[in-house]
């Protein structure tokens, strides 16, 4: 009997030349020699669950992507040192300032508190350090849209202070339960710039 091979004519194709962007941010990965308070952590703050764990790796998401955080064990680690270079933060957006002032009271009774909470102008942000000092920035935006947002960026008031303004979260809590409207409590505070990234 003949054997007939089959073959299948395939189009030929070109890469595309032109510079690619990303269609979403996967995740990041943290070396720590504290895994489990840092596990702990991100389950309280984030509302994030552990994917998978081995004794070297353990995977953590918030939502239907495979994993948005990966915590290696390692021992013998130095926490991180502000003199350094290196990453600042990470930052995670809110639906709306409910979410994100609830969460601040839910975490604040955990016994994490924030480390500063700035009205930066397009985001009200409360900033926390993880068990290894690394930064977490929580946020809502100001705008409605993400044009609005980006069209911020471009104002005289963003060039005069672009670090914002600091504010106290207890007391926009206050006002928020009083049933302040979202548009008042999003608005910038009045006051003088904040300072510059620190630990």
């Amino acid at each position: 009997m003949d054997t007939v091979l089959e073959t299948t004519s395939r189009s030929r194709r070109t890469l595309d030349p032109k510079p690619a962007t990303p269609v979403l941010f996967a995740h990041f990965v943290l070396r720590s020699s504290n895994i489990q308070p840092m596990i702990d952590w991100y389950s309280a703050v984030l509302n994030m669950h552990v994917v998978q764990r081995t004794d070297y790796i353990c995977f953590l998401t918030y939502d239907d992507e495979h994993h948005r955080l990966g915590i290696v064990n390692l021992a013998g680690l130095a926490a991180p040192d502000a003199s350094n270079s290196g990453l600042a933060h990470v930052a995670y957006t809110f639906a709306d300032i409910g979410a994100l002032l609830s969460t601040y009271a839910r975490v604040k009774k955990l016994g994490i508190a924030p480390s500063r909470c700035i009205h930066h102008g397009p985001t009200v942000s409360i900033y926390y350090r993880d068990p290894d000092g690394n930064g977490v920035e929580l946020q809502v935006d100001r705008y409605a849209t993400k044009e609005a947002t980006a069209a911020y960026f471009q104002t005289a008031a963003f060039r005069k202070n672009p670090i914002g303004v600091a504010f106290d979260p207890e007391a926009l809590v206050q006002a928020y339960e009083a049933g302040a409207p979202e548009a008042e409590l999003l608005e910038m505070p009045e006051g003088p710039p904040a300072p510059g990234q620190s630990r």
